[in-house]
């Protein structure tokens, strides 16, 4: 079996597993009120999310044009987050 042709299923995985984890942490916290908000998570969620189906794309031989809008949507959603915990920390 070549390892090159599994890889593009394990990422799939990854990212199965992480979207279960984002929706079990919004579930948990307006259920419970307690753990992270998903206001404090999201954008580095996405952006997380978004650098693994670049990956995806890359390791599937999917167009380079694709991969880079991926890495471009990861980028901005890092921005965003980044943007969000700086203006909080000002706002402190």
């Amino acid at each position: 079996m070549d390892p090159q042709s599994c890889a593009p299923g394990l990422v799939d995985a990854v990212i199965v597993f992480t979207l279960c984890e984002g929706l079990l942490l919004t579930w948990w916290h307006y259920r419970t009120g307690r753990g992270v908000a998903p206001s404090q998570f999201l954008a580095n969620l996405v952006s997380g999310l978004c650098l693994m189906l670049a990956l995806r794309s890359a390791l599937a031989h999917g167009a380079g044009a694709v991969m880079l809008l991926w890495v471009m949507a990861a980028g901005l959603a890092h921005g965003v987050d980044l943007w969000r915990r700086w203006r909080r920390e000002n706002a402190a």
